[in-house]
């Protein structure tokens, strides 16, 4: 049985730019449904600490002994 001679693009391999393995695209995969859960639950838990800013009623909020540079 003689040898036949093969072309030199068919030697299995692909020109061209090599594709990621699909540990990467699983990686990707499974990095974008973490991300689309952790989001969905932090919409539905809602704001953290609601009103942590106070109302904005003036110098009532204001902690013992903390001064606003006025020169007091």
């Amino acid at each position: 049985m003689a040898d036949i001679p093969m072309s030199p693009g068919s030697t299995g391999t692909t020109r061209g730019r090599p594709l990621p393995s699909p540990a990467l695209w699983g990686f990707l995969l499974l990095l974008t449904l973490l991300f689309a859960v952790s989001y969905a639950v932090g919409s539905a838990a809602g704001p953290v600490a609601p009103g942590i800013h106070g109302t904005g009623s003036g110098g009532d909020d204001d902690m013992p002994g903390m001064s606003h540079g006025g020169g007091e």
